[in-house]
Order: structure tokens, then sequence, then C-alpha cells
């Protein structure tokens, strides 16, 4: 579920909302109070008493808070409270006052809805997510991110066709060098890979000057290894990854490092002296565009991705993972032309 958060999170950070978000929050005066208790509350990590605030503030405020709705839309997702979700999403498109933000807000209804399928596994939630980007699209046609995401809907549904249609579209709008371009191509050859709990694209380019895109390596098996010079236990992990990246050496394996350091010197110069010679990249803190991807809020923490780009496991702390990797590398020979799982 980690990564519906971070989808969501992504969206609801870089889609335009309509003007009156940048007010702090709500106008009324008991709801200000209402407001403030909220984000003392989830500043003391009381996430279900700070939701209820903001839920209680945008009632107090007519229903027109939209720093109010935000939240109940994040932490709503977050702690499965759908019906307080759902209703900040209803009440952002019912403010909307023009197409551009029409087409945001129904858009951003349409990713609450996405990922309460993906949890509950349920059609309905994929065809009214699907309705509410066809109003999105019906306000903004030229609406990229829309026609992904239709896709997606489209693909859950088993409409395969719509959704190839949907997605080579979306291509043609992107350039190559965007990773969601890349991703968008293998879902219209591959509509069953929308449907899976597929890890976020990315691309990056490596210490050594490497380009490493997470849609280029299909075919191989992808192990993510976030971590930071700074932290012990990191330190502590170090030999076991030095140890997996040797011992897979040539195989159809791409061991990936990403450092949550801040200081890029430093994390040279350990990179260097400790002689990790598979791919590095250097993320920079825990709020960087790759951890935030996959929602990565401790170290060292692991994730192993099959050779379709498909999440197979995911381990905080330092974890055997060779027996994994060897039944995914197997099966990644298998699928290779000509691909023999004894070699």
């Amino acid at each position: 579920m980690r990564f519906l958060f971070a989808s969501l999170a992504i969206a609801l950070a870089l889609t335009p909302l309509p003007a009156q978000d940048n007010q702090d929050g709500p106008a009324n005066e008991k709801a200000q109070k209402t407001y403030k208790d909220g984000l003392k509350e989830l500043h003391e990590g009381k996430k279900d008493w700070a939701l209820d605030d903001f839920r209680k503030a945008d009632k107090q405020d007519g229903g027109l808070c939209l720093a109010c709705q935000k939240k109940m839309i994040k932490f709503g997702v977050e702690l499965g409270d759908w019906k307080t979700a759902e209703l900040a999403a209803e009440e952002i498109v019912a403010e909307a006052k023009n197409d551009r933000e029409k087409a945001v807000a129904h858009y951003q209804f349409a990713i609450v809805l996405m990922d309460e399928g993906t949890l509950k596994h349920k059609s309905e939630y994929f065809e009214r997510a699907h309705d509410q980007i066809s109003e999105a699209l019906g306000a903004s046609a030229n609406f990229p991110d829309a026609i992904f995401l239709d896709g997606r809907a489209l693909a859950n549904l088993q409409q395969d066709d719509a959704a190839k249609a949907r997605f080579e579209q979306y291509a043609k709008m992107r350039s190559e060098d965007d990773p969601n371009h890349q991703r968008a191509i293998r879902y219209a050859n591959r509509p069953e890979l929308a449907r899976a709990r597929m890890a976020p694209p990315f691309a990056v380019t490596t210490l050594d000057g490497q380009r490493i895109s997470m849609d280029d390596l299909q075919g191989k098996v992808v192990l993510l290894d976030f971590w930071a010079t700074w932290f012990e236990p990191c330190r502590e992990a170090l030999p076991h990854m030095r140890d997996v990246a040797r011992k897979f050496q040539g195989q159809p394996l791409v061991v990936l490092s990403v450092s949550l350091d801040s200081d890029e010197q430093k994390w040279k110069e350990f990179v260097a002296k400790n002689e990790m010679n598979w791919p590095q990249y250097r993320d920079g803190g825990f709020s960087g565009a790759i951890a935030k991807m996959f929602s990565v809020t401790a170290i060292p923490h692991t994730f192993t991705i099959d050779s379709d780009g498909v999440l197979q496991e995911e381990h905080i702390g330092d974890a055997s993972i060779e027996g994994k990797l060897k039944k995914l590398i197997a099966r990644a020979r298998e699928t290779q032309p000509g691909g023999n799982p004894a070699q």
C-alpha cells in the first residue's frame, strides 16, 4: 500500500490546485483553531486525531477549506478512511471554478478511487475512476497524466484494447526521456502489467556516469538498496550487500545502491574506500525523488523487483535475500530468448 501513498502525495504536490490553496487554512475562526490543533497532533504523530480535526475544521468552514481537504485525502488514504478521502475529493470537485481546476480536481479524485480499488480489489472503483478521468479530459483534453491514469483504470477493468490505446496516446504526448514514456510503451505492449504492483518508473545517472532507467532494465532482476554513510546499521550491512553484488556478477541482476547522504564528497570517498563497485546513486536524503517514490522512511531498506518490473519483496534492515534473487534470476533466464535456467 505504501506506493499508493507515494503516488498520491506526488500528485498532490505537483499538480496545480485551485487558487484558494494559497491560504494557510480555513477562513472560519473556529475552524482555524481546529485546523491548528490538527497540525499540532500531526507533528506529534497522532494522525488519527489530526484527521478528525481536519475533517471537523472543513465542516466548520462550510466544506470550503482546501488545505483541510488536501490533508483529508492524504491521511484518509494513508489510514484507510476512504469515506473521508472521497468526501474531500468531492468537495474539491464541487468548488472547482474553471476548466483547469475541474480537470485537476477530477483527476485527483480518480487517483483516490484507483488507490481504493487497488486495495479492495473491486472493479467498481476502477469504473468510478474512469468516469472521473472522463470528466477531467472533458474539461481539458490535453492532460497526459489523466490519459495515463485512464489506461491503468481500463486495464484493471480488463479492457485491454482501450487501455492500449490510452498508453499509446500518452507515449505520443511525452518525450522519450520521460520515465513514464517508457512505462506507457511497456503497458501498451503488455496491458496485464498495468494491473500488477509495478515498481515506480525512475531514471538516474550513477556515480560512474551510467544512465539507469527502471524500464530499460526489463529482462533483469533489480535490487534497490537505500542506505547512508552516516547510519551504523547501513555500514554493518555493507559487507553483505558487497557479497551479493559479487556473487551475482555477470547474471541478469542489477544492484543499485541509492544513498541518502547530503554530503556528496563524503559519499564519494566512502564508496571508493569500501570498493562499492556496483552502480551507485546519491538521492540526497529521505526527501529525495527516488526515496519519495518508494516511500522510504527507514534504512537500510531494500526492494527486490522481478524482470518484468513487478515488486516482489521489501525489507527494512539487513536481510537474507539470496534465495529470492536466485529464483527470480532463474525465471528471468527462462523468459529470455533461448533462455536456460540451468545456465
